[in-house]
């Protein structure tokens, strides 16, 4: 059962894959932002995860994220997190990840709880929609740019 107050923690070691200068920022070996919100993000999804009801998941709908210092390569990533908030659906994480120095980053997350299957078909209609509004644009003579 999901309570408030509930709290988990993942590590991780740094690798290059998990830098910004795989991102394109050359010379900053460091773990990126984006890799930083990825890592948070599983951390709050495996703190839940136990705890649902058969068949259904969560998805992340916000985050506020400071990055507040560099972690190198080979450096452990700790993120510890803690369920806050829960309305209804919505949970609240607050969240702070530490490298072996410092605290690294702060967050807070949002979760909102969903059915795999129900999530499946609406995406299905929204492709169904999408690709009728194509073929009637095609078919109006409409290219879908312009200027």
């Amino acid at each position: 059962m999901l309570k408030e107050g509930m709290k988990y923690r993942e590590e991780v070691e740094v690798n290059r894959e998990m830098t910004a200068e795989r991102l394109g920022n050359k010379g900053v070996p460091v773990f990126s932002t984006p890799e930083m919100l990825a890592f948070l993000e599983r951390t709050c999804r495996h703190c839940v995860e136990p705890e649902l009801e058969q068949g259904l998941g969560t998805v992340g709908i916000s985050v506020e994220l400071n990055h507040l210092a560099s972690t190198p390569i080979r450096m452990q990533v700790r993120c510890e997190c803690e369920l806050t908030e829960i309305h209804n659906k919505r949970l609240v994480f607050q969240v702070k990840l530490f490298d072996e120095k410092e605290l690294v980053g702060k967050a807070k997350h949002e979760r909102y709880i969903v059915s795999p299957d129900a999530l499946k078909a609406k995406i299905a209609d929204k492709i169904r929609r999408h690709q009728k509004e194509e073929n009637e644009s095609e078919k109006n003579g409409n290219s879908g740019t312009c200027c």
